[in-house]
């Protein structure tokens, strides 16, 4: 026989019609049905894990950055005119100014903190406070203008509070409605400092996208926020934001020489950074089972290839008579093998990336049959469960299901072409 180049038309030819064997030549149609579905739902598990990964990440971040500084310039406490040491900052405005300056920061705005107890009839719940300027409140991507799922008007700011959905929520309050506010260091007297309680009507709701922002933060006008919290003078902090915070750490050193020697800077890294990471380390080990899982999928095409190597003995050693040789009888069953792993794995990549693009349908539906309360946002964070479709999350799925697919069959491929045709066709 006329040596031919490997792959040639008659091996895909030889590779098909044993894929296409009847139920009466040993099931073996049915183990590959088997060994298609298993490679299937494998590399689907895995792309809408990795899709569902990637989305709560980013939605995480973006919510981080998008509702806080990138990063806080805090003050160890500076010396006023009388000698005393007054932390917080008293020259802000010309700090502010110093910090625009620097190539890359977005936005610096001066920031009064406090903890009050928010009350509205029977109801009381703690609440952080920022108080901020109506201006720099405005630029917030999350809660400013821009901020989807918010309502009331923000240019009204200035004549009462802004309010996190979620708070305002369970205190049964809406726009125009007054809230009462309790400071434990108020009104100082001779007989030192009593309770501070103040009336302010919520003019502006704001829905952040994270459920502990818009359950526990008030934003108060910046001057009002000093009157309340004595604080005259002063700022506690100054928020921070940058066009590029993936590289806050190239900003620290020019933002620390514009605040000055009594500053000190926090980053959103340093308080969200542990727990990015420990995002980071679950998403290896759920990449790690993912595989695994893959892996036994992809063991039920050596399990079905083994039953079609032993049900075509007799054909493998008409074949070899024929004049075919080893490698040709290994590049058949290979085939075999790797169709059902090609096959397989395009069909999980159509049903991972239908999952990721229309998680929310199917999201809602789980959430309609279950009876609701699948996703609990006090826990989680975020209010819904995202996913991100990603080019380099999809091509790790595909090559580590090819890949395992292609390995694996080469075993049993290479125990079907070291048969010997005569012990083959001994019994025949």
């Amino acid at each position: 026989m006329a040596k031919t180049a490997p792959f040639s038309g008659y091996e895909f030819m030889i590779a098909w019609r044993y894929l296409r064997a009847r139920r009466t030549e040993g099931g073996v149609s049915i183990m590959t049905w088997i060994s298609l579905v298993g490679i299937t739902l494998a590399v689907f598990a895995l792309i809408a894990t990795l899709a569902v990964r990637a989305g709560f990440r980013a939605e995480l971040v973006d919510t981080i950055l998008g509702a806080n500084a990138h990063v806080s310039v805090l003050s160890q406490g500076e010396i006023d005119d009388n000698g005393l040491n007054i932390k917080g900052f008293l020259d802000y405005d010309a700090i502010e100014a110093r910090l625009l300056v620097i190539q890359g920061v977005s936005r610096a705005a001066p920031l009064v903190r406090g903890q009050v107890m928010v009350t509205a009839g029977d109801a009381a719940f703690g609440a952080d406070i920022y108080g901020m300027r109506a201006e720099d409140l405005k630029t917030i991507p999350r809660i400013g203008t821009s901020a989807e799922n918010s309502y009331g008007d923000i240019e009204a700011y200035g004549r009462g509070i802004a309010m996190g959905s979620q708070l305002a929520q369970e205190l049964g309050i809406t726009v125009g409605d007054k809230v009462r506010l309790i400071a434990p260091s108020g009104v100082k007297t001779a007989f030192g400092s009593s309770p501070r309680v103040k009336a302010y009507e919520v003019s502006y709701i704001f829905t952040a996208g994270r459920w502990d922002i818009d359950r526990t933060r008030i934003y108060m006008p910046f001057d009002e926020a000093q009157s309340y919290f004595n604080r005259e003078g002063r700022a506690d902090e100054i928020e921070v934001m940058v066009t590029d915070p993936e590289m806050i750490d190239a900003y620290a050193l020019q933002v620390s020489e514009a605040a000055g020697p009594t500053a000190y800077l926090w980053s959103w890294r340093d308080s969200s950074g542990a727990y990015l990471r420990a995002l980071t380390i679950e998403d290896n080990v759920m990449f790690i089972i993912m595989s695994i899982l893959v892996l036994i999928a992809s063991l039920n095409i050596v399990s079905g290839l083994i039953m079609l190597v032993k049900n075509k003995g007799r054909d493998i050693g008409i074949l070899r008579t024929m004049g075919l040789t080893e490698g040709s009888i290994m590049r058949v069953f290979f085939l075999c093998g790797a169709f059902t792993g090609t096959v397989g794995t395009l069909l999980g990549v159509i049903l991972g990336c239908l999952f990721a693009i229309y998680i929310d349908q199917i999201f809602s539906f789980v959430n309609a049959v279950s009876g609701g309360g699948v996703w609990d946002p006090s826990i989680r964070g975020i209010y819904e469960l995202p996913a991100r479709l990603q080019a380099n999350d999809v091509l790790s799925a595909v090559v580590l299901s090819l890949g395992l697919s292609f390995v694996i069959t080469l075993f049993p491929a290479r125990k079907a072409a070291r048969m010997n045709p005569v012990e083959a066709l001994r019994y025949e």
